[in-house]
């Protein structure tokens, strides 16, 4: 099996040398960029697995970044960021990032967290074994080759999304709390991300349209069987 590949972007040396690294003793394939721009040039010669990726770059910052890697492969993104600011998080969340590691962070925390992300991309094809796609509506969620489609249209969305989506399709007519969503599609076994749920709920709706998500004031979100 070929070595699982990750992009460290970060312009401080010494974070960067660490998180690298750290990455390395467990295993990991790794390279890094220090800037905006060599990270998208890494980031389309390398094809990481993965991305761990900073807020603040030189060149321009990590959620054009995450936005221009987006824009051209799926690829999953975990974001450090130095400053613990629900604003800056929910824009980051936004453009795509999948996760997010608040600086100072442990190096045990961000294998783990990585870890968890690697986990939820690799393991679709469990549950999707003797399934076709799943259809609520004009939405078809095929599970094997992870593609959504809106009244026959693809739509791009990232790994947490789709998997997020498909945890609702498959559930769909039930209403799910932020704490099941967070343990089934993050592998959370704790409720402090329901601020994570609401902004990929929000991208969700963004890309498939605003009346598919039923929000439940006080306890989750519900997806609506449309026509």
């Amino acid at each position: 099996m070929s070595e699982t590949r990750i992009l460290v972007v970060e312009d401080e040396p010494t974070i960067a040398r660490a998180v690298a690294d750290r990455l390395a003793a467990e295993g990991f394939a790794v390279e890094t960029a220090a800037d905006g721009p060599s990270a998208v040039e890494r980031a389309r010669a390398y094809e990481p697995h993965l991305v761990v990726l900073d807020v603040m770059l030189p060149g321009f910052d990590g959620l054009e970044v995450c936005r221009r890697v987006q824009a051209e492969r799926a690829v999953p993104v975990l974001m450090l960021t130095a400053r613990d600011d629900e604003t800056d998080l929910l824009v980051g969340l936004g453009v795509g990032a999948d996760d997010y590691v608040t600086k100072p962070f442990s190096m045990r925390e961000l294998v783990a967290r990585i870890r968890a992300v690697l986990r939820r991309v690799e393991r679709p094809g469990v549950e999707a074994v003797g399934q076709g796609p799943l259809r609520a509506g004009p939405v078809e969620v095929d599970q094997r080759a992870r593609r959504v489609r809106r009244d026959g249209r693809e739509v791009h969305l990232t790994p947490t999304e789709f998997d997020l989506l498909a945890c609702l399709v498959r559930n769909r007519g039930a209403v799910l709390t932020r704490a099941v969503l967070l343990e089934q599609v993050w592998d959370w076994s704790d409720a402090s991300g329901t601020r994570v749920v609401d902004s990929h709920v929000k991208a969700l709706r963004r890309k498939l349209g605003q009346g598919l998500i039923r929000t439940v004031h006080g306890v989750g979100y519900s997806l609506e069987v449309v026509r």
